[in-house]
Protein backbone atom coordinates (compact mmCIF):
# COMPACT_ATOMS: atom_id res chain seq x y z
CA UNK A 1 0.00 0.00 0.00
CA UNK A 2 1.19 3.42 -0.47
CA UNK A 3 2.19 5.66 2.45
CA UNK A 4 -0.45 8.32 3.63
CA UNK A 5 0.51 11.89 3.78
CA UNK A 6 0.95 13.13 7.58
CA UNK A 7 -0.66 16.90 7.37
CA UNK A 8 0.49 19.46 9.77
CA UNK A 9 -1.80 21.85 8.33
CA UNK A 10 -5.12 23.55 9.77
CA UNK A 11 -8.33 23.33 7.24
CA UNK A 12 -10.90 25.75 7.97
CA UNK A 13 -13.34 25.01 10.66
CA UNK A 14 -16.40 25.76 8.97
CA UNK A 15 -15.71 23.37 6.34
CA UNK A 16 -18.37 20.56 5.87
CA UNK A 17 -17.88 17.27 6.31
CA UNK A 18 -20.19 14.84 5.22
CA UNK A 19 -22.17 13.48 8.61
CA UNK A 20 -22.41 9.89 7.48
CA UNK A 21 -22.06 8.19 11.07
CA UNK A 22 -18.44 6.82 9.95
CA UNK A 23 -14.67 7.98 9.65
CA UNK A 24 -14.40 9.54 5.99
CA UNK A 25 -11.24 11.07 5.13
CA UNK A 26 -12.83 14.43 5.68
CA UNK A 27 -13.72 13.52 8.91
CA UNK A 28 -9.79 12.41 10.11
CA UNK A 29 -8.74 15.63 8.50
CA UNK A 30 -11.12 17.46 11.09
CA UNK A 31 -10.03 15.11 13.64
CA UNK A 32 -6.35 16.20 12.97
CA UNK A 33 -7.01 19.44 13.29
CA UNK A 34 -8.47 19.17 16.30
CA UNK A 35 -5.23 16.81 17.30
CA UNK A 36 -2.66 19.22 16.53
CA UNK A 37 -4.66 22.16 18.43
CA UNK A 38 -4.87 19.86 21.56
CA UNK A 39 -0.77 19.75 21.20
CA UNK A 40 -0.02 16.75 19.28
CA UNK A 41 1.79 16.79 16.37
CA UNK A 42 -0.37 13.97 13.98
CA UNK A 43 -3.18 12.01 14.74
CA UNK A 44 -5.26 9.02 12.63
CA UNK A 45 -8.09 6.61 12.65
CA UNK A 46 -7.98 2.79 12.65
CA UNK A 47 -10.64 0.47 12.17
CA UNK A 48 -10.55 -2.18 14.90
CA UNK A 49 -10.56 -5.61 13.17
CA UNK A 50 -13.12 -8.26 14.85
CA UNK A 51 -11.55 -11.35 15.86
CA UNK A 52 -14.57 -13.23 16.72
CA UNK A 53 -14.35 -16.66 15.25
CA UNK A 54 -17.63 -16.72 14.13
CA UNK A 55 -17.22 -14.10 11.47
CA UNK A 56 -13.58 -13.94 10.97
CA UNK A 57 -12.19 -15.71 7.93
CA UNK A 58 -9.32 -17.02 10.40
CA UNK A 59 -6.75 -14.74 7.87
CA UNK A 60 -7.82 -11.15 8.68
CA UNK A 61 -5.12 -8.49 9.87
CA UNK A 62 -7.36 -8.63 13.36
CA UNK A 63 -6.60 -12.75 13.68
CA UNK A 64 -3.11 -12.76 12.79
CA UNK A 65 -2.12 -9.91 15.11
CA UNK A 66 -4.18 -11.90 17.88
CA UNK A 67 -2.10 -14.87 16.91
CA UNK A 68 1.27 -13.16 16.77
CA UNK A 69 0.61 -11.58 20.13
CA UNK A 70 -0.67 -14.48 21.81
CA UNK A 71 2.34 -16.34 20.58
CA UNK A 72 4.70 -13.69 21.71
CA UNK A 73 3.43 -13.74 24.86
CA UNK A 74 3.47 -17.79 25.58
CA UNK A 75 7.11 -17.19 24.07
CA UNK A 76 7.98 -15.72 27.55
CA UNK A 77 9.52 -12.40 25.78
CA UNK A 78 6.69 -10.06 27.90
CA UNK A 79 9.26 -11.29 30.92
CA UNK A 80 7.29 -10.00 34.05
CA UNK A 81 5.07 -7.58 32.36
CA UNK A 82 1.82 -9.24 33.87
CA UNK A 83 -0.44 -6.33 32.87
CA UNK A 84 0.30 -7.56 29.20
CA UNK A 85 -1.04 -11.36 30.05
CA UNK A 86 -4.50 -10.14 31.35
CA UNK A 87 -7.42 -12.53 30.46
CA UNK A 88 -10.83 -12.10 30.22
CA UNK A 89 -12.87 -14.81 31.98
CA UNK A 90 -13.22 -17.20 28.75
CA UNK A 91 -8.80 -16.66 28.69
CA UNK A 92 -8.46 -14.95 25.89
CA UNK A 93 -5.69 -12.48 26.32
CA UNK A 94 -6.99 -8.95 26.31
CA UNK A 95 -4.50 -7.19 24.34
CA UNK A 96 -5.69 -9.76 21.05
CA UNK A 97 -8.25 -7.45 20.08
CA UNK A 98 -9.81 -4.25 21.11
CA UNK A 99 -13.18 -5.79 20.91
CA UNK A 100 -12.16 -8.34 23.54
CA UNK A 101 -12.56 -5.88 26.44
CA UNK A 102 -14.59 -3.56 24.82
CA UNK A 103 -17.11 -5.55 22.19
CA UNK A 104 -18.78 -1.78 21.10
CA UNK A 105 -15.30 -0.62 20.01
CA UNK A 106 -15.28 0.35 16.02
CA UNK A 107 -12.08 2.53 15.80
CA UNK A 108 -9.46 4.06 17.63
CA UNK A 109 -7.69 7.17 17.16
CA UNK A 110 -4.28 7.42 17.73
CA UNK A 111 -2.76 10.72 18.48
CA UNK A 112 1.29 11.15 18.71
CA UNK A 113 3.70 13.58 20.42
CA UNK A 114 7.01 13.79 19.66
CA UNK A 115 9.17 14.20 22.49
CA UNK A 116 12.57 15.08 21.04
CA UNK A 117 14.90 17.37 22.90
CA UNK A 118 17.62 19.17 22.34
CA UNK A 119 20.62 17.62 23.45
CA UNK A 120 23.09 14.74 23.06
CA UNK A 121 22.13 10.80 22.15
CA UNK A 122 23.23 8.07 24.44
CA UNK A 123 25.59 6.75 21.59
CA UNK A 124 27.52 10.49 21.69
CA UNK A 125 30.82 10.39 24.23
CA UNK A 126 29.64 11.43 27.55
CA UNK A 127 31.57 12.89 30.92
CA UNK A 128 33.56 9.86 32.65
CA UNK A 129 31.27 8.26 35.56
CA UNK A 130 27.37 9.16 34.33
CA UNK A 131 24.38 7.65 33.14
CA UNK A 132 21.90 7.50 30.80
CA UNK A 133 18.22 8.57 31.58
CA UNK A 134 15.59 7.85 28.19
CA UNK A 135 15.14 11.22 26.46
CA UNK A 136 11.09 10.71 27.29
CA UNK A 137 11.74 10.23 31.10
CA UNK A 138 13.92 14.45 31.01
CA UNK A 139 10.47 15.79 30.71
CA UNK A 140 9.52 19.01 33.07
CA UNK A 141 7.80 22.46 33.78
CA UNK A 142 7.97 25.75 34.83
CA UNK A 143 6.38 25.38 38.88
CA UNK A 144 2.69 26.58 38.84
CA UNK A 145 2.21 30.22 40.89
CA UNK A 146 1.72 29.02 44.13
CA UNK A 147 3.02 26.04 44.56
CA UNK A 148 6.10 25.07 47.20
CA UNK A 149 9.18 24.75 44.11
CA UNK A 150 11.95 26.94 45.86
CA UNK A 151 14.23 26.99 42.61
CA UNK A 152 13.65 28.56 39.17
CA UNK A 153 14.32 24.74 37.77
CA UNK A 154 11.72 22.74 36.15
CA UNK A 155 9.60 20.39 38.09
CA UNK A 156 8.81 16.62 36.72
CA UNK A 157 6.13 15.64 34.65
CA UNK A 158 5.18 12.44 33.65
CA UNK A 159 4.08 11.96 29.94
CA UNK A 160 0.92 9.91 30.92
CA UNK A 161 -0.26 12.65 32.72
CA UNK A 162 0.66 15.23 30.08
CA UNK A 163 -0.78 12.97 26.79
CA UNK A 164 -4.04 12.56 28.78
CA UNK A 165 -5.33 15.49 29.24
CA UNK A 166 -4.54 16.43 25.63
CA UNK A 167 -6.64 13.32 24.93
CA UNK A 168 -9.51 14.76 26.44
CA UNK A 169 -9.80 17.79 24.63
CA UNK A 170 -9.63 15.42 21.38
CA UNK A 171 -12.42 13.04 23.07
CA UNK A 172 -14.36 15.90 23.73
CA UNK A 173 -14.54 17.30 20.76
CA UNK A 174 -15.16 14.06 19.00
CA UNK A 175 -17.65 13.67 21.10
CA UNK A 176 -19.09 17.22 21.08
CA UNK A 177 -19.46 16.16 16.87
CA UNK A 178 -20.96 12.61 17.46
CA UNK A 179 -22.53 11.00 19.75
CA UNK A 180 -20.70 8.15 20.39
CA UNK A 181 -18.83 5.98 23.16
CA UNK A 182 -15.69 6.77 23.64
CA UNK A 183 -12.52 5.38 26.16
CA UNK A 184 -8.88 7.63 26.50
CA UNK A 185 -5.98 5.26 27.29
CA UNK A 186 -2.08 6.38 27.18
CA UNK A 187 -0.54 2.97 27.84
CA UNK A 188 -2.98 1.48 30.48
CA UNK A 189 -5.55 0.37 27.84
CA UNK A 190 -6.02 -2.94 26.43
CA UNK A 191 -4.51 -2.55 22.95
CA UNK A 192 -1.46 -2.65 21.54
CA UNK A 193 -0.68 1.35 20.48
CA UNK A 194 1.66 1.06 18.07
CA UNK A 195 0.19 -1.52 16.20
CA UNK A 196 -3.09 0.67 15.80
CA UNK A 197 -0.77 3.40 14.58
CA UNK A 198 0.52 1.67 11.93
CA UNK A 199 -2.98 1.18 11.23
CA UNK A 200 -3.66 4.59 11.39
CA UNK A 201 -1.63 5.81 9.47
CA UNK A 202 0.51 7.55 11.76
CA UNK A 203 4.08 5.68 10.79
CA UNK A 204 5.48 2.47 10.36
CA UNK A 205 6.69 0.22 12.99
CA UNK A 206 9.97 0.14 12.05
CA UNK A 207 12.53 -3.24 12.62
CA UNK A 208 13.01 -1.81 16.63
CA UNK A 209 9.69 -2.01 16.73
CA UNK A 210 9.22 1.72 17.47
CA UNK A 211 6.60 3.56 15.35
CA UNK A 212 8.05 5.71 12.65
CA UNK A 213 7.11 8.59 10.78
CA UNK A 214 8.45 10.10 7.61
CA UNK A 215 8.60 13.39 8.88
CA UNK A 216 9.06 13.40 12.87
CA UNK A 217 11.18 10.05 13.38
CA UNK A 218 11.00 7.58 16.04
CA UNK A 219 10.38 10.14 19.20
CA UNK A 220 6.84 9.71 19.71
CA UNK A 221 4.34 9.18 22.33
CA UNK A 222 1.37 7.61 21.74
CA UNK A 223 -2.50 8.21 22.89
CA UNK A 224 -5.39 6.72 22.22
CA UNK A 225 -9.04 7.20 22.31
CA UNK A 226 -11.40 4.37 21.77
CA UNK A 227 -14.63 4.84 19.71
CA UNK A 228 -17.83 2.90 18.83
CA UNK A 229 -17.49 5.71 15.55
CA UNK A 230 -17.13 2.67 12.28
CA UNK A 231 -14.91 3.57 9.58
CA UNK A 232 -15.91 3.60 6.06
CA UNK A 233 -14.70 0.42 4.34
CA UNK A 234 -11.94 0.99 1.90
CA UNK A 235 -11.25 4.60 2.91
CA UNK A 236 -7.95 4.10 4.70
CA UNK A 237 -4.50 2.55 4.04
CA UNK A 238 -1.67 2.24 6.10
CA UNK A 239 2.09 3.42 6.34
CA UNK A 240 4.36 2.25 4.01
CA UNK A 241 7.47 0.09 5.81
CA UNK A 242 10.68 2.83 4.99
CA UNK A 243 13.31 0.48 6.32
CA UNK A 244 14.56 -1.18 3.73
CA UNK A 245 17.48 -3.06 4.49
CA UNK A 246 18.90 -1.24 7.15
CA UNK A 247 19.23 -3.12 10.22
CA UNK A 248 21.44 -0.56 12.46
CA UNK A 249 18.64 -1.04 15.30
CA UNK A 250 19.37 -4.41 15.55
CA UNK A 251 23.26 -4.31 15.10
CA UNK A 252 23.50 -1.90 18.20
CA UNK A 253 20.89 -3.60 20.54
CA UNK A 254 23.50 -4.56 23.40
CA UNK A 255 21.67 -6.92 24.73
CA UNK A 256 20.58 -8.94 21.30
CA UNK A 257 17.27 -8.13 22.45
CA UNK A 258 15.96 -7.41 18.49
CA UNK A 259 16.29 -11.22 17.69
CA UNK A 260 14.93 -10.30 14.16
CA UNK A 261 13.34 -7.54 12.63
CA UNK A 262 10.02 -6.51 13.55
CA UNK A 263 10.71 -8.83 16.80
CA UNK A 264 11.38 -7.93 20.22
CA UNK A 265 12.11 -9.93 23.25
CA UNK A 266 11.02 -7.58 25.82
CA UNK A 267 12.73 -9.75 28.25
CA UNK A 268 16.09 -8.69 27.12
CA UNK A 269 15.44 -5.13 26.57
CA UNK A 270 17.49 -2.63 28.38
CA UNK A 271 14.40 -0.73 28.89
CA UNK A 272 12.49 -3.55 30.50
CA UNK A 273 15.12 -4.62 32.63
CA UNK A 274 16.20 -1.55 33.90
CA UNK A 275 12.15 -0.06 34.73
CA UNK A 276 10.06 -3.14 34.39
CA UNK A 277 12.59 -6.20 35.39
CA UNK A 278 12.31 -6.45 39.51
CA UNK A 279 14.98 -8.50 41.63
CA UNK A 280 17.99 -9.69 40.39
CA UNK A 281 19.18 -8.95 36.66
CA UNK A 282 21.13 -11.94 35.01
CA UNK A 283 24.86 -11.59 34.99
CA UNK A 284 24.95 -12.05 31.08
CA UNK A 285 23.11 -8.83 30.77
CA UNK A 286 24.57 -7.12 33.40
CA UNK A 287 27.95 -5.71 31.36
CA UNK A 288 25.60 -5.18 27.91
CA UNK A 289 23.57 -2.73 29.75
CA UNK A 290 26.49 -0.37 29.82
CA UNK A 291 25.36 3.05 31.36
CA UNK A 292 21.80 2.62 30.85
CA UNK A 293 19.76 3.48 34.55
CA UNK A 294 16.37 4.20 33.22
CA UNK A 295 15.26 2.84 29.88
CA UNK A 296 17.49 3.17 26.50
CA UNK A 297 17.47 5.08 23.67
CA UNK A 298 20.40 3.09 21.24
CA UNK A 299 18.16 1.70 18.88
CA UNK A 300 16.36 4.79 18.29
CA UNK A 301 19.74 7.11 18.35
CA UNK A 302 20.98 5.19 15.56
CA UNK A 303 18.07 4.79 13.20
CA UNK A 304 18.35 7.34 10.23
CA UNK A 305 15.28 8.51 10.23
CA UNK A 306 16.08 10.69 13.31
CA UNK A 307 18.99 12.05 11.87
CA UNK A 308 16.37 15.16 11.06
CA UNK A 309 13.86 14.69 13.54
CA UNK A 310 12.28 18.11 14.62
CA UNK A 311 13.15 18.75 18.25
CA UNK A 312 10.19 19.83 20.60
CA UNK A 313 9.61 22.49 23.05
CA UNK A 314 6.41 21.70 24.61
CA UNK A 315 4.75 22.90 28.17
CA UNK A 316 5.05 19.93 30.10
CA UNK A 317 7.62 18.32 28.00
CA UNK A 318 10.59 20.13 28.28
CA UNK A 319 14.19 18.69 29.15
CA UNK A 320 15.62 18.81 32.48
CA UNK A 321 19.15 19.46 31.98
CA UNK A 322 20.08 17.82 34.91
CA UNK A 323 18.60 14.45 33.49
CA UNK A 324 20.90 14.73 31.05
CA UNK A 325 23.85 12.66 31.85
CA UNK A 326 23.63 12.38 35.12
CA UNK A 327 26.50 12.02 37.77
CA UNK A 328 26.28 8.50 38.94
CA UNK A 329 27.43 10.06 42.44
CA UNK A 330 24.87 12.38 42.47
CA UNK A 331 22.37 9.75 41.75
CA UNK A 332 23.89 7.24 44.39
CA UNK A 333 23.48 10.02 47.13
CA UNK A 334 20.05 10.17 47.07
CA UNK A 335 18.10 9.62 49.92
CA UNK A 336 14.50 8.83 49.75
CA UNK A 337 13.51 12.76 50.04
CA UNK A 338 16.04 14.05 47.68
CA UNK A 339 14.62 11.31 45.38
CA UNK A 340 10.96 12.34 45.80
CA UNK A 341 12.46 15.88 44.93
CA UNK A 342 13.81 15.06 41.82
CA UNK A 343 11.71 12.03 40.20
CA UNK A 344 7.97 12.65 41.77
CA UNK A 345 5.79 12.76 39.40
CA UNK A 346 8.37 11.73 36.44
CA UNK A 347 8.55 8.45 34.68
CA UNK A 348 11.37 7.76 37.02
CA UNK A 349 9.46 7.18 40.15
CA UNK A 350 7.77 4.00 38.38
CA UNK A 351 10.79 2.39 39.07
CA UNK A 352 11.69 3.77 42.28
CA UNK A 353 14.55 4.26 44.05
CA UNK A 354 15.40 0.61 44.70
CA UNK A 355 15.33 -0.41 41.73
CA UNK A 356 17.89 3.02 40.59
CA UNK A 357 20.37 2.37 42.77
CA UNK A 358 20.83 -1.03 41.84
CA UNK A 359 20.67 0.28 38.06
CA UNK A 360 23.30 2.91 39.04
CA UNK A 361 25.48 0.24 40.78
CA UNK A 362 25.47 -1.85 37.24
CA UNK A 363 26.60 0.89 35.70
CA UNK A 364 29.08 2.03 37.65
CA UNK A 365 30.37 -1.46 37.50
CA UNK A 366 30.85 -0.76 33.86
CA UNK A 367 32.49 2.43 33.87
CA UNK A 368 35.38 0.54 35.53
CA UNK A 369 36.43 3.83 37.50
CA UNK A 370 37.71 3.17 40.95
CA UNK A 371 36.22 5.83 42.19
CA UNK A 372 33.24 4.06 43.19
CA UNK A 373 34.79 1.30 44.79
CA UNK A 374 34.13 2.98 48.69
CA UNK A 375 30.11 3.36 47.75
CA UNK A 376 29.98 -0.58 46.35
CA UNK A 377 31.65 -1.36 49.60
CA UNK A 378 28.80 0.31 51.15
CA UNK A 379 26.03 -1.13 49.22
CA UNK A 380 27.27 -4.88 49.13
CA UNK A 381 27.01 -4.67 53.11
CA UNK A 382 23.65 -3.21 52.45
CA UNK A 383 20.32 -4.99 53.80
CA UNK A 384 18.56 -5.44 50.53
CA UNK A 385 20.21 -8.34 48.39
CA UNK A 386 19.36 -6.84 45.10
CA UNK A 387 21.67 -4.79 45.89
CA UNK A 388 24.19 -5.86 47.75
CA UNK A 389 24.20 -8.38 44.49
CA UNK A 390 24.57 -5.81 42.28
CA UNK A 391 27.33 -4.20 43.96
CA UNK A 392 29.36 -7.15 44.17
CA UNK A 393 29.26 -8.15 40.83
CA UNK A 394 30.33 -4.22 39.78
CA UNK A 395 33.17 -4.42 42.20
CA UNK A 396 34.46 -7.21 40.16
CA UNK A 397 33.85 -6.28 37.28
CA UNK A 398 35.59 -2.82 38.00
CA UNK A 399 38.81 -4.94 39.50
CA UNK A 400 38.65 -6.88 35.81
CA UNK A 401 38.91 -4.14 33.44
CA UNK A 402 41.61 -2.38 35.84
CA UNK A 403 43.02 -5.45 35.32
CA UNK A 404 42.64 -5.83 31.75
CA UNK A 405 45.55 -2.89 30.43
CA UNK A 406 47.81 -4.35 32.82
CA UNK A 407 46.88 -8.08 31.29
CA UNK A 408 47.47 -6.72 28.01
CA UNK A 409 50.78 -5.14 28.37
CA UNK A 410 52.44 -8.05 30.16
CA UNK A 411 51.33 -9.79 27.02
CA UNK A 412 53.04 -7.74 24.87
CA UNK A 413 56.35 -9.58 23.25
CA UNK A 414 59.23 -7.21 24.30
CA UNK A 415 60.99 -5.46 21.23
CA UNK A 416 64.06 -8.67 21.15
CA UNK A 417 61.00 -11.31 21.15
CA UNK A 418 59.34 -9.81 18.63
CA UNK A 419 62.57 -9.98 16.33
CA UNK A 420 63.50 -13.40 17.39
CA UNK A 421 59.06 -14.44 16.16
CA UNK A 422 59.90 -12.19 12.83
CA UNK A 423 63.24 -14.54 12.20
CA UNK A 424 65.74 -11.87 12.39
Amino acid sequence: MTARTVSTGLAPRGEEISATGEWTPELEQWLRERAIEAGFDTAGVAPVDAIDSATDSGNSPGRLDAERFAAWVAAGRAGEMEYLKRRDEQGVLLRTGVQVPMPWARSVIVCALNYNAAGPLSIDSAPSGTGWIARYAWSGQVAAAGTNSTTDELVPTDYHDQLLGRLRQVEAAVRERFPCETRCYVDTGPLVERAMAAKAGVGWIGKNTCVINQKLGSWLLLGVVVTSIPVAAGEFQIAADRCGSCTRCIDACPTDALVAPYQMDASRCIAYLTIEKKGMIAEELREPIGRQVFGCDICQDVCPWNRRAPIAVKEGMLARSQMVNPALEWLAGMDAAEFKQWFKGSPVERTRRKRLLRNVAIAMGNSGEPRFGAQLNAWAAADDPVLADAAKWATNRIRRLQAEPLQAAHNEPSIAEGEERAGR
